[in-house]
């Protein structure tokens, strides 16, 4: 059985959604883990001619047949999981590792905010106080 890993180290749009929805269709991959930091500026992916701007789900939702996994290094903003989740009808082949923490909105507070805001320009999602919380080991956890 072989694996492909699909791995990108610049900020910003670079793909990486495209290629995973390509490999899921080309190799028709069984399972695509989403790993990483969480819903910052997303994926955009194009399905029967339909556009998705996904920043949660596994962009491999393209292939019917795979499951779709978020692994436990991710942190996750509920409502967005949810939605993406409901609009693509894929909630027999979707799961979330229990040990995913938690995005609140303390923290998309914190990130629209200040030196985040104004020094670092980041996306506001909340993703990057929320690491720091999980770091700190105060961030809430999806199994709980």
């Amino acid at each position: 059985m072989s694996c492909s890993i699909v791995v990108d180290g610049f900020f910003g749009d670079a793909g990486k959604g495209k290629l995973v929805s390509y490999l899921a269709v080309a190799d028709d991959i069984e399972v695509c883990a989403r790993g990483g930091v969480g819903p910052n500026a997303g994926h955009t992916v194009e399905d029967d001619g339909v556009t998705f701007k996904l920043r949660m789900v596994p962009c491999a939702f393209v292939n019917h047949n795979t499951k779709l996994l978020i692994g436990p290094g991710v942190v996750v903003n509920p409502e967005i999981v949810l939605k993406e989740v409901r609009e693509l009808g894929i909630e027999n082949r979707f799961g979330l590792d229990p040990q995913c923490a938690i995005i609140e909105a303390k923290h998309i507070e914190a990130d629209n905010k200040g030196h985040l805001k104004e020094k670092i320009g980041t996306t506001g999602t909340g993703t990057g106080p929320c690491n720091a919380d999980r770091a700190l080991r105060i961030a809430k956890i999806a199994d709980l």
